[in-house]
């Protein structure tokens, strides 16, 4: 699925996610939050690769800047959100491991 293809999907609903693929314990997601980012911790780690747009993310006590390209972890249950970001921003989202996330070896 191309990314047009995916926000043409995420388009024709009212919410900012839609799940496009699952298997086993992972899913992708598309994401494209509405002028705020209201997310709350997920159970899963996850793991976003921004599709367009640029802004700033908020991972646990730190900020830094996001753009096109970029890759973002987080672990389970660790607040996070993306804010004063541009209309067109839009993230693949993958969520993958068990509940409250992979253990460290």
């Amino acid at each position: 699925m191309t990314v047009e293809e995916a926000l043409q999907k995420l388009g024709s609903q009212s919410l900012p996610f839609l799940q496009l693929f699952r298997h086993g314990s992972m899913s992708v997601e598309i994401y494209q939050p509405l002028e705020v980012d209201r997310q709350q911790p997920h159970l899963q780690d996850e793991i976003y690769v921004i599709i367009r747009g640029t802004g700033m993310f908020q991972h646990g006590s730190d900020q830094y800047p996001f753009a096109p390209g970029d890759l973002i972890f987080v672990a389970a249950g660790v607040e996070h959100h993306f804010f004063n970001f541009t209309p067109d921003f839009s993230t693949w989202v993958i969520f993958y491991g068990a509940a409250g996330g992979e253990a460290l070896e």
